[in-house]
């Protein structure tokens, strides 16, 4: 399996009592395939995934395959604490038919090396799908390090890892190390144009729910070689970008797809409300972003 183009790890729609809004979310998925995303990936950090109930999590999962599979490539976010939580998620999604599942590292645990490598070779043996890496140590506590990708580079359902340390570095070793063996995937949106330079051919992109059309056109240029379309385009959506990653990450995600004109409603405690400043100046980035884009 080969990922392409730009695959949204979609935020996780409210409503005024808390619950997930459907309605909401498959008006957002259509927007997204509207823009021409190549993939979803409902359950993520994006979504709010350590937020939700088993219920929840499953009913989404199996909400988005419903309404968009066969349309996109389906990813299913399957993070979770425990390793057999992951068994457990990741046999669900390949029940409602994903192609594939996303896995950090479990959270709070902070495994050593060794315990990691074992983890993903649990899942492994537990389930036959797809499984996309997420190295993302900032959220994680813990990184993929190249002791576990070496332990993991000759299973087949291994297939790609997406790079989000913002090491710059790391996209020279993994292209260097794995290729033809575990596809690099970026998912430091700040480097996006750093990464289709160097012919990485796909990105998960969390700004992407936010102003889909133009992450598509960015992406779409660069793999087509047009490299001064595609980095006129990452000037413009930069200070979007580096709004979001500077905090506020998916409060700043669900005010932007408001903007957009879908309903997105709150982020769930502890994340609390943006400022009306916060709003004011992501406004300002939105607007700059998604200026004369058809």
């Amino acid at each position: 399996m080969e990922f392409e183009g730009v695959h949204t790890p979609i935020i996780t729609p409210f409503d005024g009592a808390d619950a997930i809004d459907l309605g909401a979310l498959e008006r957002l998925i259509e927007f997204q395939l509207d823009a021409g995303v190549a993939g979803l990936i409902p359950a993520g950090s994006t979504g709010e995934f350590y937020a939700l109930t088993e219920h929840e999590r499953l009913n989404l999962l199996r909400f988005v395959a419903e309404r968009a599979k066969g349309r996109c490539v389906l990813t299913a976010g399957a993070n979770a604490a425990t390793t057999s939580e992951v068994i457990r998620f990741a046999r669900a999604a390949g029940e409602y038919g994903y192609d594939a599942i996303m896995l950090a590292p479990p959270y709070y645990s902070l495994p050593a090396q060794d315990e990691l490598l074992a983890h993903f070779r649990a899942v492994l043996k537990s389930v036959d799908i797809p499984i996309v890496l997420y190295n993302f140590p900032a959220r994680a506590g813990v990184e993929i390090g190249y002791q576990v990708l070496d332990g993991l580079a000759e299973e087949k359902n291994i297939v790609a890892i997406k790079e989000s340390s913002g090491d710059i570095n790391r996209l020279y070793a993994i292209r260097q190390r794995y290729q033809g063996r575990i596809q690099l995937v970026c998912g430091g949106d700040d480097q996006a144009f750093d990464y289709v330079a160097w012919g990485t051919k796909a990105w998960i992109c969390g700004a992407a729910n936010v102003a889909p059309a133009q992450h598509v056109s960015l992406w779409n240029d660069g793999c087509r070689g047009d490299f001064e379309a595609s980095r006129r385009t990452m000037e413009r959506v930069m200070p979007l970008v580096q709004s979001m990653e500077g905090g506020k990450y998916i409060q700043k995600a669900k005010y932007g797809v408001e903007l957009a004109g879908l309903p997105a409603g709150h982020a769930r405690a502890p994340l609390l409300p943006l400022s009306r400043q916060e709003k004011a100046e992501f406004a300002a980035v939105f607007e700059i972003a998604t200026a004369n884009c058809t």
